[in-house]
């Protein structure tokens, strides 16, 4: 499966989401997005559902030397997932993973005023929320901000993207969190692979998805 771009990704996500939960056109749902792919991804699905439409900003722990490869993740509030047998396996100090854990906190923090601003946060409590990205490598990111999530006691809460390998999927599924991906292909090498078109999200984009979401009708 390839999608042309992030917004025909999210169209096809919707009408999954839709076909797999058709109660979510008849309850109170927030959707939230992990910036800043998640938000172009998004914005479809909270259009579709007439539902307000958020950031939750989790920020990729990287491997020393290896950026992309993930060793965990944090959220805004400190929270902390690590992958315990990539940390023995790459042998990763504690030092090392105290301070890029100092650092991505701050650039969570930073991102989490820019994108929401004054704006109040979009209600969790009692609701459906459906946590978007454009997709899932390793998972720790998700894990991050599905751990924060879950405390904050939502009726049910929902992990969707586009694509996801065969053992991030699995990792959110092992928390007990609902999941529906369009596509989990066996030989998965990276998201990009799955878009013509997977080029950065600008901050400025970021915001204005979010003001026209969250524009009075």
């Amino acid at each position: 499966m390839l999608f042309r771009d992030r917004a025909e990704a999210g169209r096809f996500l919707g009408r999954e989401l839709l076909d797999a939960m058709p109660e979510l056109t008849s309850e109170p749902v927030t959707v939230l997005a992990i910036p800043r792919g998640g938000v172009a991804v998004a914005a479809p699905i909270a259009a579709l559902l007439g539902a307000p439409l958020d950031v939750f900003v989790a920020r990729k722990l990287g491997a020393p030397g290896q950026e992309e490869l993930g060793i965990g993740a944090v959220a805004a509030d400190g929270t902390r997932v690590l992958d315990d047998d990539l940390v023995r396996m790459l042998r990763v100090t504690d030092s090392y993973i105290d301070k890029i854990t100092k650092r991505e906190i701050a650039e969570a923090k930073r991102r989490l005023v820019l994108f929401r601003g004054a704006r109040a946060p979009a209600p969790i409590s009692g609701r459906s929320v459906i946590l978007v990205d454009d997709g899932l490598a390793t998972g720790g990111t998700a894990r991050a901000a599905l751990t924060v999530l879950r405390a904050e006691r939502p009726a049910r809460l929902i992990f969707a993207a586009p694509v996801a390998s065969m053992d991030g999927a699995e990792s959110i599924t092992a928390m007990g969190i609902a999941t529906v991906f369009s596509a989990v292909p066996k030989h998965f090498h990276g998201v990009g692979e799955w878009y013509e078109a997977f080029v950065q999200v600008s901050d400025d984009e970021v915001l204005a998805m979010l003001a026209k979401a969250n524009a009075p009708a």
